[in-house]
């Protein structure tokens, strides 16, 4: 009998390129594949990449070269947006067989044959970006408590810094009707919670009817299966009034808004051609913030952009300082080829990057532990999903609340109201269930006010 083949699989980045490896996995799973853990020899390995910094660039050779030490002998498979964006890059890595680029990597069973072991003439197969067009969904479960569902994919924006364009290509989407028909299968299949994700969700659009994110939202609200949905991410320009009333109206769609902002500075946003002002992201926070105090309200911020002096980052800073909001995502620039960033002056120290990122890690701790501490003696609903390594189990609120109760394993996966009490770590102990009314609006959180 012959021995079954096995793939590994090593997903760098975000939730959107997890969703993605899940639907290779499947293909791998159909054709008698068995799947093992990436840290275990393996006959194949799949390296799904990340470009957005350099950082991402250096975890995919040191991810090939942790696939060698495990088996000498493997054929490894690059694909994701590295590959696209510098495919004859990876190809040159030693033990790389084969770089499959966006359009290439759904179909990796056909390339299969085509791969090569010799680690100095790996097989490139990458098609121009702009011959994608078509949508392919996909969805990954993170334990067996929540899912991430592909919506959307590619981008039309023209941000200076950014290479999602150059290696996703033009914004697509799935339809209505697979999507829900998707969500209701993960749905049944136990998992609670579901997260829409994509490269620009705000921008969805029905491929047939051309309808748009408030559409597919309210279609996903009536689901009579039990799951909850969170959006992972959407532009503050996209992010509109009726999107957000509805989130508020809905029971299933959680007050969790993570809006990237870039920069608090108007003449910074003008350089990274983003489509708002930061008079419209205060905006926009405030009309949350009008309906629920207590909803969860996360940036991405990116210092060090060239041009960026002290004056601009002061701004930056003092504005995102006085905005209400619950935590930050800090990035400090990196200069990605083909970017019309990379090619602008004034380019900033690295040494002034990094003290810049750290002055806003400090702040957003400081804002993540007011927004906690501000919901503490109040009652919430935890969906809890696993053991934490003091061996409580941990969960997330409606409103992104991190919360850690001496609960059973069999608890996991399951809606428990809990009454929230003092914050440990990176998280709330609840002591034990609670019974009571879940507070929508215990406590108005301000802005945290910094000497």
């Amino acid at each position: 009998m012959a021995t079954q083949l096995t793939v590994a699989f090593h997903t760098l980045g975000c939730k959107l390129n997890y969703a993605e490896s899940s639907s290779i996995g499947k293909l791998f799973l159909s054709a008698g594949y068995a799947e093992v853990p990436f840290n275990q020899p393996s006959d194949l390995y799949v390296i799904n990449t990340c470009s957005v910094t350099d950082q991402a660039d250096r975890k995919c050779r040191k991810a090939v070269r942790v696939a060698l030490r495990l088996n000498p002998d493997a054929r490894i498979i690059v694909v994701g947006c590295y590959a696209q964006l510098k495919p004859g890059e990876i190809a040159s890595i030693p033990g790389v067989s084969a770089v499959l680029g966006a359009a290439e990597k759904f179909d990796i069973l056909r390339y299969l044959g085509s791969s090569v072991t010799d680690p100095l003439n790996a097989r490139i197969h990458c098609s121009p970006i702009e011959e994608l067009s078509a949508f392919v969904p996909g969805h990954s479960f993170e334990g067996r408590t929540r899912s991430f569902l592909k919506v959307q994919d590619g981008c039309d924006y023209k941000c200076t810094y950014c290479t999602i364009p150059l290696a996703r290509g033009r914004s697509r989407s799935g339809s209505i009707e697979m999507l829900v028909d998707t969500a209701r299968s993960i749905a049944r299949s136990g998992v609670r919670e579901i997260v829409l994700t994509g490269v620009n969700i705000g921008d969805y659009r029905d491929p047939g009817s051309n309808a748009r994110l408030i559409h597919l939202m309210r279609s996903l609200d009536k689901l009579e299966e039990p799951c909850r949905f969170r959006i992972s991410s959407i532009e503050p320009n996209l992010c509109s009034d009726e999107i957000i009333d509805f989130v508020f109206a809905s029971d299933k769609f959680m007050p969790h808004f993570h809006m990237p902002l870039q920069s608090g500075d108007d003449s910074v946003l003008a350089k990274m051609q983003r489509r708002y002002r930061i008079g419209l992201y205060a905006d926009r926070v405030a009309c949350i913030r009008r309906i629920d105090p207590t909803a969860c309200i996360g940036a991405d911020v990116i210092v060090g952009f060239p041009g960026e002096e002290d004056a601009h980052f002061q701004n930056s800073y003092e504005f995102i300082r006085d905005l209400a909001l619950s935590y930050l995502h800090v990035f400090s620039y990196s200069e990605r080829s083909n970017t019309l960033a990379a090619g602008m002056a004034l380019s900033v120290p690295p040494s002034v990057r990094r003290d810049r990122s750290e002055m806003l890690r400090i702040l957003s701790e400081k804002m993540k532990r007011s927004f906690y501490e501000n919901q503490g003696g109040t009652f919430h609903e935890v969906l809890f999903e696993s053991p934490g390594t003091d061996g409580l189990l941990e969960g997330w609120t409606r409103n992104y609340l991190r919360v850690a109760a001496p609960l059973a394993p069999e608890a996991t996966n399951s809606l428990i109201r809990v009454k929230l009490g003092t914050l440990r770590s990176d998280c709330v102990y609840a002591s034990s269930p609670a019974s009571g009314t879940h507070d929508r609006k215990p406590r108005e959180i301000h802005p945290y006010a910094v000497d």
